[in-house]
């Protein structure tokens, strides 16, 4: 039976590998900038107002090279610790992969600036270049020129954690080089720390930070929920429950779990997730380093 072309087979040859690090070469020119020319910032922000009726169409990509914070040991430490984490993903889901998440949550953010702008300009806009905010009178265009630096790669930087808290929740990290903690703890802290900012903050931090959530809502059901919960892998899970009961099971070591690519079980490694793969035919399962890289079983 000819296999069916999925998306990576045809936008596959695109993707670029180790997208982490040139994001993290984005940042570096952009902390460059602001070291020898601090005023040309000011004109990649991702500014819509500036985009639609000044025509800065540049703005659509150079607010990647806007870091995600000023620079610091502190911030130098943070973007070894993402190169890490995201080359672990790009290793883990595959290149193509990787690069829809980032590329779907830039394109979110993209969105949600243009969004914001025309929720502003209907809801507050007097209809001479205005915006009257609780009685008080600003320039549209002054304040879309402040506001727009809200919308950067901060975000994404923490969908990206968020992301591999989601893909490796039992893995310890060490909090302040000290403090042995699960990945998901940290995980569940920075939502909780992202829903907060979005109650508190303004208009545009609540759009760029939803647009961070979305993408990483939208990797969390197809990767997690409604592929473990379809119908048809519900019934190959109790199939093979039931053929464990009866004793048709070769091994006389019974397991739950066991990847049939490296034959991982859980008693080898207890915090070693599984999942069975919605796309091949038979019940196979894999460990998480292998969920996302295996190649199909059609038959």
């Amino acid at each position: 039976m000819k296999r069916k072309k999925t998306a990576e087979d045809i936008f596959g040859r695109f993707a670029i590998q180790n997208l982490t690090m040139v994001l993290i070469v984005c940042y570096i020119i952009g902390y460059l900038i602001e070291i020898f020319a601090p005023n040309i910032i000011d004109f990649l922000s991702l500014n819509p107002y500036a985009i639609v009726y000044h025509l800065q169409l540049w703005r659509l990509v150079s607010w990647l090279l806007i870091p995600p914070g000023s620079l610091g040991i502190f911030t130098v430490i943070m973007l070894f610790f993402y190169y890490s984490i995201g080359t672990t993903l790009e290793r883990t889901w595959g290149v193509f992969r990787y690069n829809t998440f980032l590329w779907t949550g830039m394109i979110f953010t993209i969105l949600a600036a243009f969004l914001w702008m025309i929720i502003v300009l209907v809801g507050y806009g007097d209809g001479s270049g205005n915006i009257v905010l609780e009685g008080t009178v600003y320039s549209a265009e002054m304040y879309f020129y402040y506001l727009s630096a809200a919308f950067s790669t901060y975000y994404i930087n923490l969908s990206i954690f968020l992301a591999f808290a989601i893909t490796y929740p039992n893995m310890q990290v060490l909090l302040m080089f000290v403090i042995p903690v699960k990945v998901k703890w940290l995980g569940i802290l920075d939502v909780v720390m992202l829903l907060y900012e979005m109650v508190v903050g303004g208009i545009a931090t609540k759009f760029v930070i939803a647009a961070a959530l979305l993408n990483v809502l939208i990797f969390y059901l197809t990767t997690k929920n409604l592929s473990y919960l379809r119908p048809d892998q519900i019934r190959r899970r109790t199939e093979f429950k039931r053929k464990v009961a009866r004793g048709e099971t070769k091994s006389p070591m019974i397991t739950r779990h066991k990847c049939a690519i490296c034959g991982i079980t859980e008693k080898e490694n207890p915090n070693m997730e599984f999942r069975f793969c919605s796309k091949c035919n038979g019940n196979y399962e894999y460990c998480s380093e292998h969920l996302f890289t295996h190649e199909h079983k059609l038959k």
